[in-house]
């Protein structure tokens, strides 16, 4: 598995040109995946964003994920465990623009 590399919120809200609180917003919106590190501090993986935004169709295949019943710690250990048929994790191709295929492995763990 790789492992994201986790920033914390306000890096994250740098990174999109926002604040703190839209950042939060996404968050409790479900539309990034944050985990708590060991010292309480909420991060996200630096991979969910790229070029000002959230990385294309990362939304869609958190939410397909968690309406097949896949808890946050799931779903982040499955975008960054390693897929031969993409190549590599789903996290990166997700940066890479090939969120179809994503999506469509997504679709068939949730269901």
């Amino acid at each position: 598995m790789a492992e994201p590399t986790l920033v914390t919120v306000p890096d994250i809200a740098e990174a999109l040109g926002t604040d703190v609180l839209a950042v939060r917003h996404l968050i409790s919106d479900g539309k990034l995946l944050a985990v708590r590190s060991e010292d309480g501090v909420l991060r996200v993986p630096a991979e969910f964003v790229a070029h000002g935004a959230v990385v294309k169709r990362l939304t869609g295949v958190l939410t397909l994920l968690r309406d097949g019943g896949w808890t946050d710690d799931e779903a982040l250990a499955w975008l960054f465990t390693d897929d031969d048929s993409l190549p590599g994790c789903p996290a990166v191709a997700l940066q890479e623009d090939r969120g179809t295929e994503v999506t469509r492995r997504a679709q068939a763990l949730a269901w």
